[in-house]
């Protein structure tokens, strides 16, 4: 089967592996349909965070399943279902309350981008979609539940927004414009996008922004502070990048008792904990539990009222990984997407 296997920051290559087969009774085979390149796919191909070569990657998807374990209750060989990038059992104790992504017998999804993926855990890792003709518009915003949809979302949850806030996102990638839909969601009055970039903009303002502040630094946050009330700031922010320059930002423009949501992976970030503690803004964050989100935002996708397959602005093939990764990494798509078969 074909199969994307990283073997050396900037290349990421289509190579013909072994098919996956069950390993425990636990496990399921999906027959991937849509799988894409994520953000944090970036830090690896750069060359900033460590990958060993020849590892398989890619833990977004969405699939067929092939084959299932004796132990295997909930699916079936032939039901469509969403991957998490999140594995986890669903019965332990971390699960239960929610945080799957820190379930005590779980893993990290990360064979997605390929013909054929290996789950275990499949039982409390899967999500079923219902069954339906979906469109190719349907089934990239439904792949986003997998991931970026679900991570937007967590970071609005974790920076605690509620109807009428005022709030800032930090951030403009797939998973920034994700979350600029879940503030809307969840009745923000007012959301401002940090983005210097003009595609990202027209999605963010289609999405629901109502500001746009294409100033970094200082003068970024200032420009956001006169957007509030009396200037002290907004009343949640959502960090989704993972930089140090990102987290000092949302924490400048969170007013006191704010809440900055962060979901980016966080790469040398430092935390300047006294003044935090004396303005009282909280930093709440971490892996999104995308399980835990699925039944809320399929439901919007398939009603219609989100669409956030939108990010998706590269489509290609396991043939053309590498330029996929490529347009990424010099911001020539927002998000990458792979077909790989139809349902």
């Amino acid at each position: 089967m074909k199969a994307a296997v990283f073997k050396q920051p900037g290349l990421v290559v289509c190579e013909n592996i072994d098919k996956p087969m069950i390993q425990q009774p636990t496990d399921a085979i999906i027959r991937v349909v849509r799988a894409c390149v994520c953000g944090s796919d970036l830090w690896f191909y750069r060359g900033i965070s460590e990958m060993p070569s020849g590892s398989q990657v890619g833990h977004e998807g969405i699939g067929v399943v092939d084959q299932v374990g004796e132990n295997v209750k909930n699916f079936k060989p032939g039901d469509f279902v969403i991957i998490p990038f999140g594995l986890s059992d669903g019965t332990c104790a971390n699960c239960r309350a929610g945080r799957q992504t820190n379930c005590l017998h779980g893993d990290w999804y990360h064979t997605g981008q390929s013909e054929y993926s290996y789950v275990p855990l499949a039982d409390g890792s899967l999500y079923k979609i219902p069954d339906g003709n979906y469109s190719d518009e349907q089934l990239a915003s439904i792949l986003t539940v997998s991931d970026v949809m679900g991570t937007g979302y967590h970071a609005a949850v974790m920076a605690r927004v509620k109807p009428g806030d005022i709030v800032a996102v930090v951030g403009d990638g797939a998973v920034g414009l994700c979350g600029v839909i879940a503030a809307k969601m969840l009745g923000a009055k007012r959301i401002i996008l940090m983005s210097r970039h003009d595609d990202r903009q027209a999605l963010g303002c289609e999405f629901g922004t109502t500001d746009v502040i294409p100033e970094r630094g200082e003068a970024g946050e200032e420009n956001v502070k006169v957007l509030t009330d009396e200037g002290v700031g907004v009343d949640a922010v959502l960090e989704c990048v993972g930089s140090d320059a990102s987290m000092q930002t949302a924490i400048n423009i969170a007013r006191p008792g704010a809440t900055v949501g962060t979901v980016g992976i966080p790469h040398n970030v430092t935390i300047p904990f006294e003044k935090i503690f004396f303005s009282t803004v909280g930093i709440h964050g971490g892996p999104a539990p995308t399980r835990a989100y699925a039944p809320l935002l399929l439901d919007a996708v398939l009603k219609g009222d989100i669409n956030p397959g939108r990010v998706f602005t590269y489509a290609t093939t396991l043939d053309n990984i590498n330029e996929a990764y490529q347009k990424m990494d010099q911001r020539q798509a927002i998000k990458s997407l792979l077909k790989i078969s139809e349902v």
